[in-house]
């Protein structure tokens, strides 16, 4: 049975955009690869619908599928680490934060790695590392591109130091690509922070990012009440990034693929 709000509107047709507030027909938004038509805001996606976003169609074939997380600090906040790991395993259908893959982007052989912001918010713990530079390693020993889409709250506190060490084990996988001579091509979503803002996300050949992203280490309030001052008017978003030289171009989502293709053709992979 189809489930109905107080108005007797079945549920899931409407909703209110995040950057204007305009109610939007959800097979509208759908449509338009989830970019509000009014503003032109830009919702964050699961890793999935990216994929088919980017993706030739049922072109992806995912790899490094059985690797699982584990609870080696057995963390507790509100509930254990182990109860939320399967809480969000069951809400997402997802094992971990972040799906890898060979694939094709307009017939372009890739390696293609996306977050998924829908998962304890895309944080990095110890399987995330894995796959990332099992993705890096793959784009070497095949030569091919890699492509990297990321949205990420930063290191996932549950895993303590040993999520943090991702950061170097992850550059120096892209230093060992880059060494190979092979193109690394960084797709900055909302949010990009922290631990993956600075360390794989920031290490891209190109770096194109999507209007309006969030990019950056600590937050902004944190920053200002740290040095106590005034930030600049869009600061950490992916039009202040660009004007500061860490991103190298922004890209409508709706271009993201024909982009990713001419940037591998222009550099001759």
């Amino acid at each position: 049975m189809t489930k109905v709000d107080k108005s007797g509107v079945p549920a899931g047709l409407w909703s209110r955009c995040e950057g204007c507030g305009h109610m939007l027909y959800e097979k509208e938004v759908a449509d338009a690869h989830f970019v509000c038509p009014e503003c032109d805001h830009h919702r964050r996606l699961d890793a999935r619908a990216r994929v088919r976003q980017l993706a030739d169609p049922d072109s992806f074939e995912e790899f490094a599928t059985d690797l699982t997380p584990t609870d080696p600090l057995h963390f507790k906040d509100r509930i254990t680490y182990k109860d939320r790991l399967k809480r969000e395993q069951s809400r997402t259908g997802e094992v971990e934060a972040v799906i890898v893959g060979r694939a094709f982007i307009r017939g372009r052989a890739v390696i293609l790695g996306v977050m998924n912001p829908s998962f304890i918010m895309a944080s990095m713990g110890a399987v995330v590392g894995e796959k990332i530079t099992r993705s890096i390693e793959r784009a070497i020993e095949e030569n091919l591109p890699l492509v990297l889409v990321t949205a990420s709250g930063g290191a996932r506190m549950q895993e303590g130091m040993i999520s943090l060490m991702q950061m170097a084990k992850t550059s120096a996988a892209l230093a060992r690509l880059d060494d190979s001579g092979g193109l690394y091509i960084v797709v900055a979503t909302d949010p990009t922070t922290a631990g993956v803002a600075a360390s794989f996300a920031s290490l891209g050949d190109v770096i194109i990012a999507e209007p309006h992203a969030m990019i950056g280490f600590a937050g902004p309030r944190v920053i200002a009440n740290t040095i106590n001052a005034e930030l600049p008017d869009e600061f950490q978003t992916a039009e202040f990034m660009l004007e500061h030289g860490f991103v190298d171009r922004i890209v409508h989502r709706s271009d993201l693929r024909r982009e990713v293709a001419r940037i591998i053709d222009y550099c001759g992979k």
